[in-house]
């Protein structure tokens, strides 16, 4: 054991630092306690953002046949109570259109909705009532954040949250816009809107102030309703479709400036069109919308895909319509550009090929909410945060001489 230890204190902090950017999460977490300097290292906002950058740098380089991204979802649960997902499962969508099991997680809290996944953390949200939690939750390293948001006021109509990363800062931003709906005897309150940001701990109440994605139109009044109840994270900023009477465009909130911007929907996209829904999704690269409804007078199912060639363009719409019937939901486009829906009646998800106009079953039975993500990597993202929860802290016995194995075994491979 000495031999071991003098190995260790002869190598330099830089090669120590290094080496250990390129172990495992899980490893990680219990290296911790070898001793005060390598806890210090592996929680720091350096080496956890050193560390993330490898991790993502590894993911590209070694994803041979996955080529299709991540699937996260939920079982319904078993029991009557739905108030409670009980479980949190990871699948790759491999390249032949085959599932691998990846990991399955104990949720430490209720939720009812799966938000985003950025960089290991997932986001999620929670209405009991007037109250609002919003869970920012690393499950490799098994430690979250509760965040309280202002309390709802009633009747409140629906709550929209995006999480964002903040390229320029190294930082994370949730946005939280709140809409009411009319009260019997009662003015409608206008539209509300709060962003958290990691780095303080800290809602602040911003007022959304609409000018137009050129800057040269004219600012938009009172926000009526948000479409959606999460928001598209794409180049850089958050996006919703959002409605002021009978005005439907994009909000857009740049998450550097923290201004919202209006983009403007395709020009008629609605004509000879009812009871539609809207949708928001990023297809091969590009900001998309996703209309199903049924026609006018025939009464039919369709489905328009819009897909915005140049971002901010609205002159760069272009339309495709596609033969996809009993939609119940629609969760994203793949990495492919192949659309993972529920049909009514069906027990799985379908993931569908606009070119081919093939449909392929994938073996999820009816996920009780599921996001899909291009990217999915194990990270120590809110290794230093507060209202944290781990399962690692006193599993100790036996970390300093594989953690010493480990750096034998590097060494040796250099």
């Amino acid at each position: 054991m000495e031999l071991q230890i003098s190995l260790s204190q002869r190598l330099d902090d830089d090669v120590v630092f290094d080496v250990l950017t390129r172990v495992p999460v899980k490893s990680l977490i219990r290296f911790r306690c070898v001793s005060k300097s390598w806890y210090s290292t592996i929680s720091s906002s350096i080496f956890i953002t050193a560390h993330l950058h490898r991790a993502k740098s590894s993911s590209s380089s070694n994803n041979n046949n996955n080529n299709g991204g991540y699937l996260l979802y939920s079982p319904f649960p078993n029991e009557l109570n739905f108030s409670s997902y009980k479980e949190l499962c990871t699948v790759s969508y491999n390249s032949d259109r085959t599932l691998t099991h990846i990991s399955r997680f104990r949720v430490p809290f209720s939720y009812d909705f799966l938000v985003s996944f950025c960089n290991g953390m997932l986001c999620l949200n929670s209405i009991r009532g007037r109250g609002n939690v919003i869970y920012l939750w690393n499950p490799s390293i098994r430690k979250f954040k509760k965040l309280l948001a202002t309390p709802l006021t009633y009747p409140f109509h629906d709550v929209v949250v995006g999480l964002a990363y903040h390229f320029q800062n190294n930082d994370y931003k949730i946005l939280r816009i709140v809409t009411y709906k009319e009260s019997l005897g009662s003015e409608v309150p206008a539209i509300e809107a709060e962003i958290y940001t990691l780095s303080t701990d800290l809602w602040r109440r911003v007022v959304i102030c609409v000018e137009s994605f050129s800057g040269s139109g004219p600012n938009i009044g009172c926000i009526d309703d948000i479409h959606e109840s999460f928001c598209i994270f794409y180049n850089g900023a958050l996006h919703s479709i959002a409605c002021c009477g009978d005005y439907n465009f994009i909000l857009s909130f740049d998450v550097d400036d923290e201004r919202f911007r209006e983009i403007l929907l395709p020009q008629n996209y609605l004509d000879g069109v009812c009871g539609q829904v809207e949708c928001l999704t990023v297809f091969k690269g590009s900001l998309a919308l996703i209309v199903f409804g049924k026609t006018l007078p025939e009464g039919s199912d369709l489905c328009h895909l819009w897909v915005m060639k140049e971002y901010g363009v609205a002159e760069s719409w272009t339309k495709k319509s596609l033969p996809i019937e009993n939609v119940a939901q629609f969760f994203g486009c793949t990495v492919n550009g192949e659309l993972l829906i529920e049909k009514f009646n069906h027990c799985n998800i379908l993931s569908f090929q606009p070119e081919s106009l093939n449909e392929e079953i994938l073996r999820i039975p009816e996920p009780g909410c599921m996001i899909y993500t291009t990217d999915f990597v194990e990270s120590l993202v809110l290794l230093d945060g507060l209202n944290t929860l781990s399962e690692y802290e006193n599993q100790q016995v036996g970390v300093l001489s594989k953690a010493l194995m480990f750096f034998k075994s590097i060494l040796k491979s250099h």
